[in-house]
Parts: structure tokens; C-alpha cells; sequence
């Protein structure tokens, strides 16, 4: 039989599910279950299960690498400022004693810094920049200890034995020049280091790191500025001594009781001569023998007539009115030219307290008169006593010039500790009390960029604002004158550096000072009462920098005005009677963002030539 078909038949048969999806959708109301949304489900479960783990993982290894990195770097800075210490007092010795532990700890810290998953991580908002900074500072130390330091060997192998100078005073030259591409590729490394770490910004870093952080990029620039100071130096001294072919130089003796913007006038010039590393002082002569000329020796331009006046240019002893070393030392070879003939390849300058400095190192010497000075004595014997036991001037620039010439043989001939010489020559010369200037131009393009070259108005000194001081009475009292000047009230904004400066002058002679002599007095022809004492202030602001007026208390100073090499600059008289004090604070402003203001000063017997404001 065959089976009926139809509905009865239909309904016999066993449902099937449709195939078509619109047959799918149609039906009951209750949802038809699938496997596929749990399948997917599960496998986004399983993907953020192992990103957690991941993330767990990469983070206790930034936790593990950053501890690693803390500690090589804490270490690390240490371990720099005690190099940079070292640099800083010629303890060459020091500096190389620390080397493995530098390069150990460096390395430890760039290694823990490197990874992708810490290059990963320093893209993070938040904690990314702490990340990147350690990196970069991390890798900035690592290039110091493994390219830079190793060079600083050099230096001890300069100062073997006695270090520069030998025992029979002669400088060896050699190893110097021997030094000199090594100390520059140093100083090529760590200056590139440190531009790297000074582009760190600071302000969005954990305080726990920025901290230590700008301690890195303090000490980053200093060791840089030390280290370019002796790259230069190794360049610069074998030929400036002598290794190629003899020099000449004039060497000034600067008389601070009587201030000029330098740091005293022109008390005596002795000639060196300089061959193979041997100097000898093969002459010297007291100012009396440059007389005062009709005109000045070279042409001045209008701003220095304006405002030193012709007597820049007309007495030898008046050469440091400018605060611009080069532009002494072009002048007072002109007048060696003119007045006694020859040429030289040279100039160089020291005050009475850079002198001092050099005995502490030498130990005393015997000036031919008998008289025994040492670092203790020298400047009030020099400034003070000479002046009332010799009543002619032509007998105190007679012992001002035996006595240069006495303390510079004394050097010349090995007399004391090498090294010690050198460290406070030194120090003599960071507090602007040493100047020297070459005819040489591309020497002299060295030395303007540094320190020692005092290039103020024609070197790298844009920056710096000038506080200058210039005896107006033709006397030798600025013995008795204090000053003191103080940066206050910096200000440092986005586009601008404002700071205000304080100088403080106070004059304590004795009381019998109206009885000294009338050249330590001051000459006849000023109308200033005897044993007074006058001070011309001058007053620079840094290039395309402003300056505010000069104010005594809430009373503004008048003064001229003018302009100098792109710089405002204000001069004014103080006179100040026994025991009176005053005190003077002026703005200065710079139209361009900066970290510091630095400010050259006249380099006095209380107070160095420079000094410098950090911002807040």
C-alpha cells in the first residue's frame, strides 16, 4: 500500500529546521541558542587574560629594570659630582680612580633602559617622560664613562711628577700637545651628553626624579665647561709656549688701589720671552716710561670716546678702562710699539690677589729690597705699606715692578708645588683675575670664548650684564673701598630674564688718611675733598638687554647714557667721605628666555669678576 499524502502525512513526519535564514527568523518569539557568540566570547576572555598577564609581566619588568636603573644612576651622580670636584681642583688622580665604578654603573643603567619594553612604555601618557628621562640620561652618562672619561688619563700623564712644570721650571710641552686630541673628542662627548640631558623638561617628572635629574644636568654642564676649558688649554699652550717658534708677550701687573674696570691700573710690564716650554723674563719697565700721548695710540671709536673718554687710548696705565680685554691688550701693544719699539705676540694680565694665589703655591720670596712676602702679606704690602715707607712714586712703581718680577722668576725657576701653581692659577682665573690675549687670530678666536680671554664687549659674553668700577680721584685708596654685588629678584618668564643688581660700596681708610700722600690721595687737580674717594660706576646690560635706572634708595641717579657694542650702558659718580657707604640696585632686562643671568665684575680685593643668578 502506499501511504496518503498530505497534511495528516505532514504532520507524521518529524520537523526539520528550515534552510533558508527568513524561514530562520520566523516562528516562536523564544530566541533559537548559538555556539558561535560563546566561542567569541571565550576567546575575548582568553585575549584580555593574556594581555593582563602581559601587562603584569612588562610591568613587574619596569619595576625590576627601573630599580635596576635608580640605583645604577643615584650611584652614578654621585660618582659624577665627585669627578666633577675633582676636574674643578685638578685632582686628575681622583677622577681616574673612579672610572670602573662609572662605567660599571652607567652601563648597568643604560642596559635597564633599552629594552622594547621600556621604549614601549615611554610613549605612555603619565609615566612615560619619567621613563624617557631616566633613558636619556641613562644613555647620556654611559657615553661620558665609556667614550669621555677614559681620556681623562691624559691629564694625569700631563701632570706626571711634578705635574706641568719641572723642577727647573721649564713646562714640558709634549705630553700637552700629546693630550690635546683626546681631551678634544672628551670634550666633544660630553658637551653632546649634555645638550641631550639639558633638553629633558623637567616639570611633568615625578619629584622623587626630577630632582635628581637636574643635579645630573648641572653636573653634566659643568664637567663640559671644565672639560672644554682643558681641551682648549692642551691646544693652546704648546705653541703659546714656544713649541713651534720663540713668542714674546708683555705681562701687566695690575695695581687694585686704584680700580679700572679690569681690575686695576697698569702698575708694571715686564717681556717674557717663551721657547720650548722655557719662560724668562728678559725685561721690565715701570708706567713712568710710557708717557701720556696728545692723542690716543690707536683710533677710538665714538662709543669709547663717550664713554671712557680719549684717556682709553692716551695713557698706558688707562687701557683697563675697558671692561673688553682684547681691546686693552691691542692698545697697550700699540703704546709698546710707539713708545719703546718691537712687536709682540702677546698680552697678559694678573691682579695683586691672582699674585697672592700663586705664592700660597710657591711659598714666600725675597723682593730685591730684602722684604719677604708671602701669600699673606703681599697685597697690603703691595697696596698699602709700599706707600707710606716710599714717598715718591717713581720708588713705588720701582718695588711694584722688582716685586712682579721677583714672584714671576720665583715661578719660572720650579720654586714650590707644581700642581698647587697650577690650581690657583686656576682659581684665580674663574674669579676673573687673570687675562690673557693672543695676535694670533685664530688663537685669539680661542681664547676670546673662554674665561681667562675676558672678551666682555667682542667675545661669547652676550648674555651677561657688566658692573664695572673706575677710580675717579687719581689716588690709591680703592685699598680701603669694600664692594659687594648681589643679584636680587629674579624674575624668568617664557620670553624674558629680569633680575634686579645690587652693589654695594662702603670706604673705611684710617683716620689719619688726609695725611697719606698726595699721589695715594689723589692728585691736585681734583676737587675732591682729601681723603675722599671717587668711584665712576658703569653699568652694562647684556646685547639688545635693557637697563632700568640707577636708584640710591627711591632716588634715581642720574648719569650718562649711552650705547656700547649693542649694549645700554650708565656711568655714575659715587664719593664717599671716610667711613660713609652707599648703596646702588638697578633692572636689567633680557628680551629672550634664560636659566641664569651672569654678571662681570670688576675683580676687587673683596669680591671676584663674576657672579651669577639661577632662575627659580
Amino acid at each position: 500500500m502506499s501511504r496518503p499524502t498530505g497534511s495528516a502525512g505532514a504532520d507524521a513526519m518529524p520537523d526539520a529546521a528550515p534552510d533558508d535564514p527568513a524561514e530562520r527568523s520566523l516562528g516562536t518569539d523564544a530566541p533559537t541558542p548559538t555556539r558561535r557568540p560563546q566561542r567569541a566570547w571565550r576567546l575575548v576572555r582568553r585575549t584580555l587574560l593574556v594581555v593582563g598577564v602581559l601587562l603584569v609581566v612588562a610591568t613587574g619588568w619596569l619595576v625590576f629594570r627601573g630599580v635596576q636603573a635608580a640605583t645604577s644612576l643615584m650611584h652614578a651622580e654621585g660618582v659624577v659630582r665627585e669627578i666633577r670636584d675633582g676636574l674643578s681642583d685638578v685632582r686628575s688622580e681622583t677622577v681616574v680612580a673612579r672610572l670602573p665604578e662609572l662605567e660599571a654603573d652607567t652601563a648597568r643603567a643604560r642596559r635597564a633602559t633599552s629594552d622594547p619594553v621600556w621604549a614601549a612604555a615611554s610613549r605612555l601618557p603619565g609615566i612615560g617622560p619619567n621613563l624617557a628621562a631616566v633613558a636619556t640620561v641613562s644613555a647620556a652618562l654611559d657615553d661620558v664613562a665609556r667614550l669621555a672619561m677614559p681620556t681623562l688619563r691624559d691629564i694625569d700623564a700631563i701632570g706626571e711628577a711634578q705635574g706641568l712644570r719641572g723642577t727647573d721650571g721649564r713646562i714640558d710641552v709634549g705630553p700637552i700637545a700629546a693630550a690635546a686630541p683626546g681631551l678634544a673628542r672628551a670634550a666633544d662627548t660630553v658637551a653632546a651628553a649634555e645638550r641631550s640631558v639639558a633638553a629633558i623638561d623637567t616639570r611633568p617628572l615625578l619629584d622623587r626624579l626630577a630632582g635628581p635629574v637636574e643635579q645630573v644636568q648641572g653636573g653634566l654642564a659643568e664637567v663640559s665647561e671644565l672639560l672644554d676649558g682643558a681641551a682648549r688649554f692642551s691646544a693652546l699652550l704648546p705653541p703659546m709656549l714656544g713649541a713651534d717658534e720663540p713668542r714674546t708677550y708683555l705681562l701687566l701687573s695690575l695695581n687694585s688701589a686704584e680700580l679700572r674696570a679690569a681690575g686695576g691700573i697698569v702698575g708694571a710690564v715686564a717681556v717674557l720671552r717663551a721657547e720650548n716650554g722655557v719662560l724668562d723674563l728678559v725685561e721690565q719697565r715701570t708706567t713712568v716710561e710710557f708717557p701720556a700721548l696728545d692723542a690716543p695710540v690707536l683710533p677710538l671709536t665714538a662709543d669709547e670716546l663717550q664713554v671712557h673718554s680719549d684717556r682709553l687710548g692716551r695713557w698706558l696705565q688707562n687701557t683697563t678702562l675697558t671692561p673688553d680685554f682684547p681691546r686693552t691688550a691691542e692698545l697697550v701693544r700699540e703704546h709698546w710699539r710707539t713708545t719703546i719699539g718691537g712687536d709682540v705676540d702677546g698680552v697678559i694680565a694678573l691682579d695683586p690677589v691672582a699674585v697672592a694665589y700663586v705664592l700660597e703655591a710657591t711659598g714666600a720670596v725675597v723682593e730685591p729690597g730684602g722684604l719677604r712676602l708671602d701669600a699673606g702679606n703681599l697685597v697690603e704690602e703691595l697696596l698699602h705699606q709700599s706707600y707710606l715707607r716710599l714717598q715718591d712714586p717713581l720708588e713705588a712703581d720701582a718695588f711694584y715692578t722688582g716685586v712682579a718680577t721677583t714672584i714671576f722668576r720665583a715661578v719660572g725657576s720650579g720654586q714650590g708645588d707644581a700642581r698647587r701653581v697650577v690650581e690657583q692659577l686656576g682659581r684665580a682665573s674663574g674669579e676673573h683675575r687673570v687675562r690673557v690675549w693672543s695676535a694670533r687670530p685664530d688663537e685669539q678666536a680661542v681664547l676670546a670664548a673662554t674665561t681667562v680671554g675676558g672678551a666682555f664687549l667682542s667675545g661669547g659674553a652676550d648674555a651677561a650684564a657688566g658692573v664695572f668700577l673706575n677710580d675717579g680721584a687719581a689716588g690709591k685708596l680703592d685699598y680701603f673701598l669694600r664692594t659687594d654685588v648681589a643679584i636680587e629678584d629674579v624674575r624668568c618668564d617664557a620670553g624674558s630674564t629680569t633680575s634686579v643688581v645690587r652693589v654695594d660700596l662702603s670706604y673705611a681708610p684710617p683716620a689719619d688718611i688726609a695725611d697719606y700722600p698726595r699721589y695715594v690721595t689723589g692728585w691736585s687737580g681734583s676737587a675732591l675733598p682729601t681723603g675722599w674717594v671717587a668711584t665712576n660706576l658703569t653699568v652694562y646690560a647684556p646685547v639688545a638687554g635693557s637697563l632700568g635706572p640707577v636708584m640710591s634708595g627711591d632716588v634715581g641717579i642720574g648719569g650718562l647714557r649711552a650705547v656700547e657694542r649693542g649694549r645700554d650702558v650708565q656711568v655714575l659718580t659715587s664719593w664717599l667721605a671716610p667711613g660713609q657707604r652707599a648703596t646702588y640696585r638697578f633692572e636689567v632686562r633680557t628680551e629672550r628666555p634664560a636659566d641664569e643671568l651672569p654678571v662681570w665684575l670688576t675683580p676687587t680685593l673683596t669680591s671676584p669678576g663674576i657672579l651669577t643668578a639661577v632662575c627659580p
